[in-house]
């Protein structure tokens, strides 16, 4: 998602010394630079080119070739400004209309969907919004891909330094924010191509990087003055009437030789223009509000450094923000039937973690009331145990002497039928043995029992013996409820 820039940021540390650097192609160009009682020095600088490309090879030998061009070169600042090269960039203007604040945006973010060549997603994007006298607004969107910066941090990272700021070299010449910025055409010279930069209304109006001015002849670089030119009128043709018409001056940055050919030539080709073409060699006295060293040549790196010692904010940021793992996470399957399904089981697994959470919160209150209880609790079923242990000894219905009684009526008066002896077991088995004259006797006395409501059965044992002396052995089980206990 596009975010506008913000008015107001966060108040950033104060620095008393940084390392600027500019890349430029396979060229890389440094300064560290330091402030002292409000003057800028030089403590060391250097300018040399890589062998190993930043985009295509290992970060970490990158970065360790970095390290050793340092370590020459003698410097040991680790916070470092660098200026990314401008052909890492991809571009397009867009007309703003007329649209409430918070819709711009939006706005600004299908836009880019249709004008980058690429997929937004993949571009770490900055926008620049020039306002015209007439209130019309334009968007320049610069867009650098996300793969690119991360490579470069990692290969700065390996060489142990700690990189501040991505910007461009160009924006941190010719500073878009600055009163003195408007309406003029930046032209910096740089190892294989020209950088071309408007400002107008207080913002970027045009950047581009144009391709094909410099040539390579052995160790000399030719500078294609005409084809510079005309890329310059075409850009301004380009340019919304209400911008180009600001436009006033130009002016060339670069090395001495070079930039004095293109201001002879511009001079030449633009004199019907009226355009004003000037060669920026030295910083002015009041360039970044403290003292500068004396002599110094105008660069891309030291202009980063400067400005950033002197408070200056950048139009163009470009540092990736750092991620948590869980937030690469989101953003890796934020998109698609996965982020749905994703959705949908995060949705799943909150609901059923609440009603885990709900059913624990239960156990937890049942635990606490059970925790107040216990006491009580093993106190009852203390009493209860004796209870058990001790009743029949507190038996008020005198069970013993009741199955004595009932067995007694059922013997007969005349004496036909006697017991020898009775068990009682647990007042509820009871064994009786004895002697009968006859069998029909002890029958009787065996149906009188168990007419007994308490006795459900009566079981016969084996009998020995013959008349008058047979005797004989039975049991039953005494129940209070009755035969309709069992």
């Amino acid at each position: 998602m596009i975010k506008l820039p913000k008015s107001d940021l966060l108040k950033r540390q104060r620095l008393s010394a940084v390392l600027g650097l500019a890349l430029d192609g396979s060229r890389l160009d440094g300064l560290a630079l330091r402030r002292t009682d409000g003057a800028l020095q030089i403590q060391q600088s250097f300018s040399v080119s890589l062998s190993l490309d930043p985009l295509t090879n290992d970060p970490e030998l990158v970065g360790r070739e970095i390290r050793n061009h340092l370590d020459a070169a003698g410097v040991r600042e680790r916070q470092c400004i660098v200026g990314l090269p401008l052909k890492w960039a991809l571009t397009t203007h867009i007309e703003v209309p007329e649209l409430p604040e918070a819709d711009v945006a939006g706005f600004l973010q299908i836009e880019a969907e249709r004008s980058f060549p690429c997929d937004v997603q993949t571009l770490h994007v900055v926008i620049s919004r020039p306002h015209t006298a007439s209130g019309k607004q334009h968007a320049t969107l610069v867009g650098i891909p996300k793969n690119h910066l991360i490579r470069l941090a990692q290969a700065l990272r390996a060489a142990k330094l700690k990189p501040l700021s991505f910007s461009l070299g160009i924006a941190a010449l010719q500073p878009p924010g600055a009163d003195a910025s408007n309406g003029v055409m930046a032209l910096a010279i740089g190892e294989s191509h020209v950088g071309l930069q408007v400002t107008a209304g207080g913002g970027v109006a045009a950047l581009r990087a144009l391709e094909g001015a410099l040539e390579a002849e052995g160790s000399q670089r030719e500078l294609h003055a005409d084809l510079v030119s005309r890329e310059a009128r075409i850009t301004l043709g380009q340019l919304p009437a209400e911008l180009r018409e600001t436009v006033r001056r130009i002016r060339v940055f670069g090395p001495r030789d070079l930039a004095r050919q293109l201001v002879d030539e511009m001079e030449l080709r633009l004199d019907a223009t009226g355009l004003k073409v000037e060669a920026v060699a030295r910083y002015a006295a009041d360039e970044f509000g403290v003292h500068l060293p004396p002599e110094t040549l105008v660069s891309a790196a030291f202009s980063l450094a400067a400005g950033r010692l002197a408070g200056r904010r950048e139009l163009f940021e470009f540092l990736l923000p750092k991620v948590s793992p869980l937030q690469q996470i989101a953003a890796r399957y934020s998109s698609g039937r996965l982020r749905t399904a994703i959705l949908a089981a995060a949705a799943v697994a909150l609901v059923s973690g609440g009603i885990f959470f709900f059913q624990q919160c239960q156990l937890w209150r049942l635990q606490a009331q059970w925790a107040k209880m216990q006491p009580n609790v093993r106190q009852l079923e203390g009493l209860q145990d004796q209870i058990r242990q001790y009743r029949p000894w507190y038996d008020e219905s005198v069970r013993g002497l009741t199955i004595l009684r009932r067995l007694t009526e059922a013997f007969p008066e005349d004496g036909s039928v006697t017991a020898k002896t009775v068990e009682i077991r647990d007042l509820n088995t009871i064994t009786c043995t004895g002697i009968a004259r006859n069998y029909q006797a002890l029958l009787k006395t065996v149906e009188h029992l168990r007419a007994v409501r308490q006795i459900p059965e009566v079981n016969m044992g084996p009998t020995r013996g013959q008349p008058p002396a047979l005797q004989f052995t039975f049991n039953f089980q005494w129940s209070e409820g009755g035969k309709s206990a069992n």
